[in-house]
């Protein structure tokens, strides 16, 4: 089997909120998506997803994603998607770093083995592991009043882990922390997350002022020598996130104990098969795991779905249902949201089919 052709969409992806806003002033009120589909001349297709979180969060945004799947794409014509370590050596070769672009042909790539063997994906990553998996949700930078209302209006729709959008004044995110803490209910799991939005001083000076709460503190600074230093001066179970963006990220963690749970973007990593070698690795260090993606939409939740129900359970802090949070459906057959949890699909490959209505004309086409 042989890639014949990938065609590149764009498509926007409008949040149900109104708004996702998060540290350092970023807030985004549509998602600029890509999906790669991924052609073969024996007929059989796949499908990935990119979804950037805005241009300023990490070093990845959604034009970007779009140009370096231009120059990534010729070079995967004419190779088997099936030889998953051929298709991620050749987007090596051909183009240094840029794990975000390689994403979705990567996912796509795993679609098509999938239907190809005839089982999901997340057999292949390792086998279904439980019923379904249990989901966490953001609550949007806002202020502590309205993120605590968010918090209670959420737990009743099902949720029980809650990440709030920290990582701003520090007085004021005390503030959020404490008033969110107030309203939840035994057994609630509560994360206070900076997306590297404080100052040294002032993730010492919140994780100090919460020290009598049961919370999670979440990559508190940009620099990731910052973030073990308030490691080492908490007692608070203590989250990585956008530091660990490769295996040897996670592995330099390890080795330091910088961390308690990590959260495991699969497009951060470069994809499916190099998020599963991040994966492993935590799990066979004891290190649990959120697993989600930057954003994204249907297809990018089921490939989280896939990913996450993969994994021991033990393992598994929690995941992301990112096609909750916004207006428009790209895929049949996704990944969805029932109560506080989801379950990846059982048909083969993502188990997912583009709605190309929605998607329209692609934006690029290679062969």
């Amino acid at each position: 089997m042989r890639i014949s052709e990938i065609r590149v969409f764009r498509v926007e992806l409008p949040v149900g909120e109104g708004a996702y806003s998060w540290s350092n002033d970023n807030s985004v009120a549509v998602f600029d998506s890509t999906v790669a589909e991924i052609a073969t001349e024996a007929g059989v297709k796949g499908v990935g997803e990119i979804c950037p979180l805005g241009a300023a969060y990490l070093p990845a945004f959604a034009e970007g994603a779009r140009t370096a799947i231009a120059e990534l794409a010729p070079g995967l014509i004419g190779l088997d998607p099936c030889n998953l370590g051929t298709i991620n050596a050749a987007m090596d070769s051909r183009l240094r770093g840029h794990p975000f672009a390689k994403s979705p042909l990567d996912i796509a790539c795993w679609d098509i083995l999938g239907k190809t063997a005839g089982l999901p994906v997340c057999t292949l990553l390792g086998g279904r592991q439980g019923e379904a998996v249990e989901l966490y949700r953001a609550i949007s930078q806002d202020s502590p009043e309205a993120m605590a209302g968010s918090v209670a209006r959420y737990r009743s729709e099902g949720y029980r882990r809650f990440q709030l959008k920290v990582g701003g004044d520090p007085d004021t995110d005390i503030n959020r922390i404490r008033q969110c803490a107030a309203v939840l209910h035994r057994g609630d799991v509560l994360i206070a997350d900076a997306n590297t939005g404080w100052t040294r001083h002032g993730a010492a000076r919140v994780a100090g002022a919460v020290a009598d709460l049961d919370v999670y503190i979440e990559q508190p600074c940009a620099d990731y020598d910052a973030c073990l230093s308030i490691r080492r001066r908490t007692r608070h179970p203590f989250v990585l996130d956008e530091s660990i963006d490769s295996l040897a990220a996670a592995a330099r963690a390890i080795a330091d104990d910088a961390m308690d749970v990590v959260n495991v973007k699969i497009s951060k990593i470069g994809g499916l098969t190099k998020a599963r070698m991040v994966r492993d690795l935590c799990a066979s260090s004891a290190i649990a795991m959120t697993i989600e993606d930057t954003w994204g939409g249907d297809i990018a939740t089921t490939a989280i779905a896939h990913l996450a129900h993969s994994t021991d359970p033990r393992m598994r802090f929690s995941c992301t249902d990112f096609n909750s949070y916004v207006t428009r459906d790209i895929a049949r057959g996704a990944a969805k949201r029932v109560g506080g949890s989801m379950a990846a699909p059982e048909a083969p490959g993502l188990g997912v089919e583009p709605l190309y209505e929605v998607l329209g004309e692609p934006v690029a086409v290679y062969r």
